[in-house]
This record gives structure tokens, sequence and C-alpha cells, in this order.
């Protein structure tokens, strides 16, 4: 839908068009779509905070320092509440992409929080004052955050790898890279994808975390069952997260190995699904693995 306005109107209009309905989602929303979850890693730790209908923010914190950054912070009266029950000093912004699920509540953040430095890929995201590039390291207390660029579903896109120096424990991925699924191709193409998905995200260590933009879990894992119906880790996977989501748990984080093994946006380069398309080489295979999807109704697979 949000593609379509974006191709038709003028980007001001679609834009205040897609805000107006995420901001009736706040101010409708019953209940949250999961429960908040606090992750505890090697130095760090990471409080899910699900926003939206099917949204995630993060709070990452350098468990040293008591230092955070939010990423994607959309609603941020539920982020205050977090950085107030934890007890930690928020300094940062970490922002993936400027559409408004993700971006829509850093004027808020940034109007309470003057001195908070807000990072994004490119100047449509929302308040932001600083804009980073490939390969820039940005200090949480003793933990380092790497932009990555991945330009496709935006083309200011950024995946942010966090950990200690030298040791990569997660990677926030936005729209780029869901547990089973990718981000729509808004304004890249498949080798773009290809670029972020096997050229930078699968370079990661196997065990990184992966936190990701929404709660899209098992339809993706269903629909990658019309691909790989075989996959032993799929069948395994979507079998637990159906069960987690029956128990409105989240189901993040998964880790890089992981997608690597049922996540067939992540295993184009894999022989026999490129064969399955009649294909050989991988940015084709991930282009028709695309337009499936896009064209396949969830009934189908839901």
């Amino acid at each position: 839908m949000f593609g379509t306005l974006s191709r038709i109107l003028p980007n001001s209009i679609s834009r205040a068009l897609i805000a107006t309905y995420y901001k009736s989602q706040l101010i409708f929303a019953k209940e949250s779509h999961s429960s908040q979850e606090l992750i505890k890693m090697s130095g760090m730790s990471v409080q899910i905070l699900p926003a939206l209908s099917d949204n995630y923010m993060y709070l990452i914190i350098d468990n040293d320092t008591k230092e955070a950054a939010a990423v994607d912070p959309v609603d941020p009266d539920t982020l205050f509440s977090a950085v107030k029950s934890l007890n930690v000093n928020l300094t940062k912004v970490l922002t993936t992409h400027h559409h408004w699920d993700h971006a829509g509540g850093n004027k808020k953040v940034k109007d309470q929080m003057k001195d908070i430095v807000i990072y994004g890929g490119d100047k449509r995201v929302d308040a932001v004052t600083d804009i980073v590039k490939e390969g820039q390291i940005i200090q949480i207390g003793n933990l380092v955050a790497k932009c990555l660029e991945t330009p496709c579903h935006t083309t200011g896109h950024i995946c942010y790898v966090v950990g200690p120096a030298g040791s990569p424990e997660a990677v926030f991925t936005g729209d780029t890279l869901f547990i089973g699924g990718c981000g729509k191709f808004f304004e890249g193409d498949a080798k773009m994808m290809c670029d972020a998905l096997i050229g930078k995200l699968s370079s990661l260590p196997d065990k990184t975390k992966v936190y990701c933009g929404h709660e899209y879990t098992v339809q993706n894992l269903k629909f990658a069952k019309l691909i790989e119906p075989n996959n032993p880790a799929l069948s395994t996977k979507l079998e637990w997260a159906v069960q987690a989501r029956s128990a409105n748990k989240p189901t993040v984080p998964s880790t890089i190995g992981e997608e690597k093994s049922y996540n067939p946006f992540m295993r184009v380069i894999d022989e026999n699904i490129q064969s399955s398309f009649g294909r050989s080489e991988a940015i084709g295979t991930m282009k028709d693995i695309r337009k499936k999807k896009d064209n396949t109704s969830p009934k189908l697979y839901m």
C-alpha cells in the first residue's frame, strides 16, 4: 500500500498520509503486540520495545556505563518509560531509515532531550542531526556501533552492528533483514538487496543476534516453506515461532547463522534454490523470490 502511495503521490503528501495512518495506531492501540523482554549479552543488554501493530524499537544498553541508545523510537512515551525503569542514560538515537513507523518519534525525542544525537542515513530522517556513512563508528559508552549502508528498501537505509570493540554481538536491521524475510525493494533492486544480505550481513559472525524492525516472522516462514518445503531448520523455526506468538512473545532476536539456514532471501546462493527458479546465479534468484512473495496472497501461506 505505502509503496503505491509513494509512487503516485508527491513525496510530502504520501509521507503525511503514511504518518497519519501510524499515528492513529498509537492513539487507538489497546495493548502491545508482544511482551517487552530484556536480552543480556556480552557487555551489553537490549530491551525489546514493541510498538504500533508490529514494529520493534530497541534500547541498547552498555552494561558498564549504563549509557544507552534507542533504535527507531517511533513511540517515545514507551521509550522514556523504559529508560526510567532501567535507570539508564539515553544519549543517542540510531535510525535505520526515514519511514514514519521508524523515524516518526525522533522529533518528540529531540524536543524532550535537547542534547541527544540522532543518527540516520539521509536527510529524510526526521530530526536527524548526524548523517552517517559506511563504516562510521558510533560510541555508546564502551560499546561501538558500526554503520553499514544497506540501500534497497530505502536508499538511505542503515544497519547498525553493535558490541564491545572487536566483538560484534548484535545487528539492528530495520527493514532490510527480517526473521525469515527481507524488506520490499521500494527504492532499490535485487542486486542492491544481494549486496546488503549476501555481501554484508551474511559476512557477520554466525552468532551475531539479529534485531529486525517488524514482527513478521510467522508469515515470512510460512512463505519460505513454499520455497523449501523440506528444509528441517525452517520447519523447526516455524514451529517455535508459532508457539512464541501464541504466547505473545517476540520472535526477535534470531542470529545470522539461523537466517542463513532458513531465510530464502539469505539463501539465494544455494544451487538448489537457484535451480528451482531456473536460475544459476543469486541476483536473478533474489528478484524471483521477491516477486513471488509480492504476488502471492498471504491467504495461500497463512
